[in-house]
């Protein structure tokens, strides 16, 4: 029987509330816990635990942050996240080389069962990843949902909301996000 944490990173409907699951997401909230706490001086570019829990080498990740698990998140090189970015990966986010993110951009995995009783009293939901290709810039406020690719060099507006993918180099905005025209 396949375990809640594979049918989670196969995409398939999965129980939240499952404990290998809460370890890990208690693990997650370590490692933000320090990486919040810490003096600017002691922290660096990443604190210590979460520099070793997201396994990124050349990133810069301001405080707040907050992150679900951690391990399904890729930071490419000389990724800027802002302060107040919430990643919730319970599946993978990827986000490529020189991507900046603004203060508070949200980036959600999960989608919830739409039954009342399957979402709240046994905590099914199922998550689909989130890819940032190279040289993307995300707006502040922005907020990216489950099963989004970003194309490289595109550019999310402030405070959009991404409920579909976004072409190489377009730029949209809004709620949902549209892409804009471009003048001349």
């Amino acid at each position: 029987m396949r375990t809640e944490r594979a049918k989670m990173a196969a995409g398939e409907w999965y129980c939240c509330l499952d404990a290998e699951l809460e370890a890990l997401r208690t693990t997650a909230r370590a490692a933000v816990y320090q990486h919040n706490s810490l003096p600017p001086e002691d922290r660096g570019a990443i604190a210590p635990k979460l520099k070793q829990l997201l396994n990124a080498e050349n990133a810069i990740v301001e405080a707040p942050f907050h992150c679900a698990y951690g391990i399904n998140i890729a930071l490419g090189d000389q990724v800027y996240l802002n302060a107040g970015c919430t990643i919730l990966d319970c599946a993978r986010v990827t986000i490529g080389d020189q991507c900046m993110l603004g203060p508070n951009v949200q980036i959600y995995c999960a989608e919830h069962h739409h039954d009342p009783i399957k979402r709240s009293v046994e905590g099914l939901e199922r998550a689909l990843p989130v890819r940032i290709a190279k040289r993307a810039w995300i707006g502040g406020g922005a907020i990216i949902l489950a099963g989004v690719t970003i194309g490289e060099g595109a550019v999310v507006g402030a405070g959009s909301v991404v409920t579909r993918d976004v072409a190489p180099g377009e730029v949209v905005v809004g709620n949902p996000a549209r892409p804009i025209q471009r003048q001349g």
